[in-house]
């Protein structure tokens, strides 16, 4: 099978940019090693905003241990990342309501504007903590007795105080199915009212429980465009911190002749010929989306020149 560029290399968020050594979460004294080795850096985040340098291009505002905001950090605070470039990376949150000071030379933002500006390592790194850091937030109290809840295993497991409870919680995601519906040579796209005027992407929606992903891929393509499909294929995946989503990719074919009936949160959904989307037309989401890879393969596969570089050419 030929390589497939847009399904073959790692999707933003995604890739070996960390070594997480989940065996280490074991060790009782795992933060004191930490804070013994001087080759540690300490990410920060405040709430799901995280500390990186002010400058044009943005990049990761690492701290040492002797930095006053790590050094007053409480225990419960930390949360063990893994080994990036050979160094371990430790997560430190500041507490809920805390007013806190950005060093000099340093700023706290959303990591959404950022994406397609930092190193491809860095935005799955910070997509990673954001991650955990939301998880955290939402667990600090147990689900089953109301009793506050501790982190454990380096910040990885949430456990109820409770000693007549003690139940854990692990790290969540929530699985969303993301698909390219196709008629063969047509491309289905929908769009969302609060989109950019003229932006079209694929069809996406959440997984329920007791549904496949293929069953999931047909629900949310019928009841958001009243279209029905005869198969849908795995593509790839793309982990989606805003706020704990996992984008499943796929591609689906149609049953041909089928006719758009929007329903859900569609504004609209039209059939695009590839030469329509090569033209500029419609506005496609941007290139690290999942979305345009699954548009852009679909594309390439039934074009003699890339969807990237017709686009190029219209523009």
């Amino acid at each position: 099978m030929p390589m497939d560029p847009h399904r073959d290399t790692p999707n933003l968020f995604s890739g070996p940019y960390i070594d997480r050594r989940s065996e280490a979460r074991e060790a009782a004294a795992w933060l004191a090693e930490a804070r013994a080795d001087p080759q540690t850096r300490y990410l920060i985040a405040s709430g799901t905003l995280q500390l990186v340098q002010d400058a044009q291009e943005p990049r990761i505002a690492w701290l040492t241990g002797s930095h006053p905001l790590v050094r007053a950090a409480a225990d419960e605070d930390a949360t063990l990342l893994g080994w990036y470039q050979h160094s371990r990376v430790v997560l430190v949150e500041t507490r809920a309501g805390t007013s806190i000071e950005a060093p000099p030379g340093t700023r706290f933002e959303e990591l959404r504007p950022l994406t397609s500006r930092l190193p491809s390592d860095e935005a799955g790194l910070l997509a990673y903590a954001r991650a955990l850091s939301i998880w955290r937030q939402r667990h600090r109290f147990c689900g089953v007795c109301g009793f506050a809840s501790r982190p454990e295993r380096a910040g990885h497991v949430m456990r109820c105080t409770n000693p007549q409870c003690s139940h854990e919680v692990f790290p969540r995601i929530d699985p969303a199915i993301i698909v390219l519906v196709s008629d063969g040579e047509r491309a289905l796209l929908g769009r969302q009212s609060s989109w950019p005027p003229g932006r079209y992407s694929t069809i996406a929606g959440f997984v329920e429980p007791g549904e496949s992903l293929e069953d999931a891929v047909a629900r949310e393509v019928l009841e958001e465009t009243g279209v029905r499909v005869r198969r849908a294929d795995y593509f790839s995946s793309q982990p989606w911190p805003f706020p704990s989503s996992l984008m499943l990719g796929f591609h689906a074919l149609a049953e041909p002749g089928a006719q758009i009936q929007v329903g859900g949160e569609l504004e609209d959904a039209r059939w695009f010929t590839r030469e329509e989307l090569a033209s500029g037309t419609p506005i496609l989401p941007p290139p690290h989306a999942i979305s345009y890879r699954l548009i852009a393969s679909w594309f390439d596969r039934g074009s003699g020149v890339s969807l990237a570089s017709r686009r190029a050419g219209a523009a």
